[in-house]
């Protein structure tokens, strides 16, 4: 949550590049770090994709991983626990928009002194991060690798850690979006007579901004078509770009969405993140956004976000 307070909850002094202004649920604000997170996305997908599938660590007690002691699960389960466990010593999950996929009460206490946060949300126990991880090994992993097993397990499963804590805290940040959005007081009366109907398809339209997500789209496919090329020294212009900027190219309908690149020098394909996005992150930030508020009246009118 680095631009959210004065200090990052890893130590790291906060980015100076978004102004400070007085309310942290600005929606600009907010928008600022999504856009900023997608950069992180999309080179996390990059760098996964050098790599084969390598589907064996994602299987849970593959003859290939010995252990001195029992390990329940997969090896990315283990090695994500394993990592987990070192940044909760250093206060990463004491962050309010940092969610770990080991359960909590198995993670240590952090070694470094607690800080003090903004109070943005209400009380909220909202973590979908076995949901995320199920997604991405079953759905954007066969996808986005080469089939096969080149061995590079520790390699593929530290990028896939990456992947998936930035993906994460990405979509969990719709709880910031939805607290946003309820305090604004043009559309607070609709949002609570939505709750109180429980009307989860009415919160879900009325939070949608197609406009905003139909940019969000076209911004990250050029993203990912610039990240994603090989450039050498031949390249002296950016003028192969502009393929990459042409609208009609980003969204054909029907078209199969496959991890192998469409020329040799793509690392990868700019629609499979479009589709990623499109089909996972947006409906899964939306389901977080939609569960958040349907707790919310719980909380109101008491809680009032403190900066």
């Amino acid at each position: 949550m680095s631009n959210f307070h004065v200090q990052s909850p890893l130590g790291t002094p906060s980015s100076a590049a978004l102004p400070e202004v007085p309310n942290f649920l600005s929606l600009d604000r907010i928008r600022h770090e999504l856009v900023l997170m997608e950069d992180t996305i999309v080179f996390a997908l990059v760098e996964r994709a050098g790599f084969a599938q390598n589907l064996c660590i994602y299987t849970e007690g593959h003859e290939n991983f010995k252990f001195a002691e029992p390990v329940k699960g997969s090896f990315l389960d283990y090695f994500l626990a394993e990592m987990e466990a070192v940044h909760a010593k250093v206060r990463r999950y004491t962050s309010p928009d940092e969610y770990p996929f080991t359960s909590p009460d198995k993670l240590p206490k952090p070694v470094l002194p607690p800080l003090k946060f903004p109070q943005l949300l209400c009380p909220n126990d909202i973590n979908i991060n076995n949901t995320i991880k199920q997604i991405y090994v079953e759905k954007i992993i066969p996808s986005l690798c080469k089939e096969g097993d080149d061995s590079n397990y520790g390699s593929s499963s530290t990028k896939d850690i990456e992947a998936l804590q930035v993906l994460s805290r990405r979509i969990h940040f719709g709880k910031f979006v939805a607290e946003a959005k309820f305090q604004d007081p043009k559309t607070q009366d609709e949002y609570i007579r939505l709750i109180e109907a429980k009307d989860r398809a009415g919160i879900e339209a009325l939070l949608t901004n197609r406009a905003v997500e139909e940019r969000l789209l076209k911004r990250l496919r050029l993203k990912a078509f610039i990240f994603g090329q090989e450039v050498d020294d031949t390249q002296t212009d950016a003028s192969n770009l502009s393929s990459g900027m042409n609208e009609s190219s980003w969204r054909v309908p029907g078209t199969p969405v496959t991890g192998k690149p469409p020329k040799k020098s793509r690392k990868i394909n700019p629609d499979l993140v479009v589709h990623l996005y499109e089909q996972f992150v947006i409906p899964l930030t939306k389901d977080v956004e939609v569960e958040y508020l349907m707790g919310r009246l719980k909380y109101h009118p008491e809680f009032t976000p403190s900066f």
